[in-house]
């Protein structure tokens, strides 16, 4: 096995000294000290979406800092596990390290030799999912869709329960009829605005957009990722537009939208 642990030890354990002293009820950190695992939490995934930013940003300078701030939410944790006698941190790294050997046999197992050089990333994807089905079973969950977190923002969501709904074979076989389906579900949409019925509406717009998650996933995209894309293309398009006018020293607010449709267009037409 590869040894990785000579460089990071001396690092991460001065990490792990300077949050006991942060805790510490003696010359600790007031806020620190008043912190709990809830207190924490929008911290831990204001952190997560920064590193995503970072990558997309494709700034390594900043990605290393930002990783840095994430893995000091897990130190934070551990450190507050710590003090209950829950768990500290090198339970958590023992518990992440057995599970990664676990899940790759034909890595670490008895099954190097035979699969190692013919395995494609598809095949150690069913792989992964196969022993993970096998580690719920141990853990006597009653349905497929049991441990996915209700925490993750909806469109992640979505497409984990597709994708474990697709592992038990509840799927349609490729994209074509996904699309038929996100035709079906606009159609609904429709009919349901057309009806004044508001309630409604909501519901078939969110069968829309589950159906839309699943066009995403049936392409292999990550759903989350499509739309930070439409974001940053639609914020690229405003932007223009805006800096378009207000170099002209007019306030969008009094700008006609058939303009502003204009203007939009004008972007387009620039590539962005």
């Amino acid at each position: 096995m590869v040894d990785a642990s000579n460089s990071a030890s001396e690092p991460m354990q001065q990490l792990l000294e300077i949050m006991a002293q942060l805790r510490h009820p003696e010359g600790g950190c007031p806020w620190d000290l008043k912190q709990d695992f809830r207190s924490i939490l929008p911290h831990t995934l204001e952190e997560a979406y920064e590193v995503a930013d970072a990558i997309e940003s494709d700034d390594r300078l900043q990605l290393r800092d930002e990783l840095g701030d994430l893995l000091f939410q897990v130190v934070f944790y551990c450190q507050l596990a710590r003090e209950e006698g829950s768990f500290e941190f090198a339970d958590v790294a023992q518990t992440m390290a057995d599970k990664l050997i676990r899940r790759h046999p034909h890595v670490f197992g008895e099954e190097v030799s035979a699969d190692s050089g013919t395995m494609d990333a598809e095949q150690v994807l069913q792989r992964w999912e196969s022993i993970k089905q096998t580690e719920r079973d141990a853990k006597q969950q009653h349905s497929v869709l049991d441990d996915v977190p209700n925490a993750l923002p909806a469109m992640q969501r979505s497409a984990k329960l597709q994708k474990r709904a697709a592992n038990v074979g509840f799927d349609w076989p490729d994209a074509t009829p996904v699309l038929a389906n996100m035709a079906e579900e606009l159609e609904e949409v429709q009919q349901a605005f057309a009806s004044g019925d508001q309630q409604h509406t909501l519901e078939e717009l969110g069968d829309l957009m589950f159906a839309c998650v699943n066009m995403a996933r049936h392409l292999k995209q990550d759903p989350e990722q499509v739309m930070r894309a439409a974001n940053a293309k639609f914020e690229r398009r405003f932007r223009f537009l805006e800096k378009q006018f207000l170099e002209a020293g007019e306030a969008l607010e009094e700008v006609s939208l058939e303009r502003m449709d204009a203007g939009w267009d004008a972007a387009k037409l620039q590539g962005l």
